[in-house]
């Protein structure tokens, strides 16, 4: 922290955050104002793997009035800010890096690009994996002489949960690293709970997805195998820390 940063008072930091905040927002602005005209195909967009999984002659429905507008509307503003996020995390990192140690600034940086990555890799595979597999068990065991006609508004907030359910999950691997690096916990404690963090994974699986145990499993695995992959990059960590600790001491 340099000698002016450390002359800051309160209420430089609450004009400092504002700014950034400001700089956040019209960043999400800037997006939706780009990808507003294309509302209704992004929606469509999102509907293909319920679309292609409908028997034939079905179709989406709106049962609310206003509800052609406003669930694209509502797509477009949450797409929006997903595709701002990076930018959302500059500004954060630019309000608390001054802040920050040099070695803590080594970690946080990467630990917000890779948060980033994951979160999109979340939603990338809900999309591509979960979505086709699910719609298909749905529609399968739909009653006889039941029509499938879902709500193009209920749509929206069933693929938004799973959306954010998958995206939060893939962020394990941050979680571990950060648990790790505060003293929370560490590598050797959450290897000896591997069975209690398997049972977990199922249950959280069954929290976050709809009551089937195709989307369950899918979300489970992957928690599991990121959980491992929490483990691999904090025991890296770990050891580069102390690997630097003893050579400062020598």
């Amino acid at each position: 922290m340099t000698n002016s940063q450390a002359n800051y008072t309160l209420f430089d930091h609450l004009i400092e955050l504002r700014t950034r905040l400001l700089r956040a927002i019209f960043s999400v602005l800037i997006v939706f104002c780009c990808l507003v005209y294309f509302a209704q195909d992004i929606y469509q967009y999102l509907a293909e793997p319920l679309l292609a999984t409908m028997p034939e002659g079905t179709q989406m429905i709106a049962t609310d009035v206003a509800s052609p507008f406003f669930a694209p509307f509502k797509l477009t503003i949450v797409i929006s800010i997903f595709i701002a996020m990076p930018l959302i995390l500059f500004q954060i990192w630019g309000f608390i890096a001054p802040g920050l140690y040099s070695n803590e600034k080594r970690l946080v940086a990467p630990l917000m690009f890779g948060s980033t990555i994951l979160f999109y890799g979340g939603i990338s595979f809900a999309y591509f994996v979960v979505f086709p597999l699910a719609f298909s068990f749905f529609t399968s065991v739909a009653p006889e002489g039941v029509t499938i006609a879902t709500d193009i508004s209920s749509y929206l907030d069933f693929v938004l949960k799973l959306f954010f359910a998958f995206g939060a999950a893939f962020e394990i691997p941050i979680a571990i690293m950060l648990m790790c690096w505060t003293g929370m916990s560490t590598t050797e404690s959450l290897k000896k709970k591997r069975p209690y963090i398997v049972v977990g994974a199922f249950i959280i699986g069954m929290l976050l997805t709809p009551p089937d145990i195709i989307s369950q499993t899918l979300l489970a695995i992957p928690m599991l195998l990121l959980f491992e992959l929490g483990l691999i990059l904090a025991s890296f960590y770990q050891k580069k820390e102390d690997a630097e600790a003893s050579e400062e001491n020598s």
